[in-house]
């Protein structure tokens, strides 16, 4: 077939620069922005230092996520149409190590940083917190010593390690079978991927679920959310397939998609896209509504503070940009077929996950200048932490990338994706 070479390429070259080159690039400026980034843990104010890292981490983790969540579903449900846009996931899941390794180096800065300067408040019995309009220490508070048996260093340091364990595990697995059927063309290989699916996205579900708990829910651990997990999964699959539809038509622009990755498939992620978007706002909505109806001063001061300064305007930016916008755009059938259209909106969605992360952690800590938090801003820390994890995630992708067939070339629903239409 006339798509088959660009199927079979491995490492195209496009503007006369190879791929090996991209992917030492993507290296370099990786570790410098880490560099930097480091330098500013030590040289800045490390909270707001440490926040934008942290800010950045679980950005392109949760683009990680939501990819691993659609191979799973992919292979659960025995989805066809998706085979051809499941291999560029599988490469993405390849970053979960790495971001690992900048996690516990933020979670090491927070059990030696000095009182105060760590990112979890609760990790020093000697950090400062606000109990009835007083001023008081961790080790005062009554509602941390209830909380302690689950919020202490150890249990979560053995939780993390679990949790990556459960995200690298599982999508190692899923990824080397695919990659062993593209060489043996064993069937066989796509039971083991849905046998391992089955158990994963159980996993997957709770792990993910208590890891935004742990991580992000649990830097201000006198607020609490039962609905936090949920809207983290949300978040992070809009995430996932806005990076995804960004991928696949870059390695069309590139050829290796050309005549692979068709109107259909974009078509069908532009529907989940607006599926997600709606359940997004559900979920986002669902918790807003029941902590202020509840009206309980331990939960509702969380979204207090997001009514002050330029926290409004980014609650308001939320509203607007990150559900209206996508919802009426995704709604026209030509803004889900045309390449285009859907660059737009999906470079938008990103944008506006970045800004919902600005606004779930950053107003979670006191500021250096003694202010009750931190203002939205974005400093040259984010960049440097952003660009940096970026490079890195874009490095990993390209090793895996560089070693394997484009598309699944192999798998028994290969045919069904490639003719699959509207």
């Amino acid at each position: 077939m006339s798509n088959g070479k660009s199927a079979d390429t491995a490492a195209p070259a496009h503007g006369g620069v190879s791929a090996e080159i991209w992917k030492f690039r993507a290296l370099i400026v990786g570790v410098a922005g880490l560099a930097v980034t480091l330098i500013g843990l030590f040289a800045a104010d490390p909270v707001r230092v440490g926040l934008g890292t942290l800010i950045a981490l679980v950005f392109w983790l949760s683009i990680g996520l939501g990819m691993w969540f659609l191979i799973m579903l992919f292979h659960l449900f025995d989805a066809g149409w998706g085979t051809v846009i499941r291999r560029p996931m599988e490469h993405a899941t390849t970053i979960f190590p790495w971001i690992g390794i900048v996690f516990f180096v933020l979670v090491v800065y927070s059990l030696f940083a000095d009182t105060d300067q760590g990112l979890w408040k609760w990790m020093n019995p000697d950090n400062t917190v606000v109990i009835a309009g007083e001023t008081a220490t961790v080790d005062d508070d009554l509602l941390y010593h209830h909380k302690s048996p689950y919020l202490n260093n150890a249990f979560f340091i053995l939780r993390s390690l679990l949790y990556f364990g459960i995200f690298i595990g599982v999508a190692t697995v899923l990824r080397r079978a695919s990659f062993s059927q593209d060489r043996d063309g064993n069937g066989g290989w796509t039971t083991v991927c849905r046998k391992w699916s089955a158990a994963g996205i159980i996993l997957a579900a709770l792990s993910v679920t208590f890891a935004s708990l742990d991580w992000l829910m649990t830097l201000e651990f006198h607020w609490f959310s039962t609905i936090f997990g949920v809207w983290f999964f949300s978040a992070s699959m809009r995430a996932a397939l806005a990076a995804t539809v960004l991928v696949c038509l870059l390695l069309v622009y590139l050829g290796v998609f050309q005549g692979v990755f068709k109107r259909s498939h974009l078509y069908e992620l532009g529907r989940l896209s607006l599926a997600f978007t709606v359940f997004w706002a559900y979920i986002a909505f669902s918790q807003y509504f029941l902590i202020w109806n509840a009206n309980i001063p331990e939960v509702t001061y969380w979204y207090v503070n997001r009514e002050h300064e330029l926290w409004w305007w980014v609650g308001l930016a939320l509203l607007f940009g990150h559900f209206f916008v996508p919802f009426i755009y995704l709604l026209f059938y030509k803004n889900k077929v045309q390449p285009g259209r859907m660059i737009f909106i999906c470079v938008w969605i990103l944008a506006f996950h970045l800004l919902d992360l600005y606004f779930n952690i950053l107003p979670t800590k006191q500021a250096e200048s003694g202010l009750p938090y931190y203002n939205f801003g974005v400093n040259l820390w984010d960049v440097a932490a952003f660009v940096g994890i970026g490079g890195i995630c874009f490095w990993a992708f390209m090793q895996s990338y560089l070693g394997q067939k484009a598309i699944p070339v192999r798998d028994p629903r290969i045919l069904e994706s490639l003719n699959h239409h509207e």
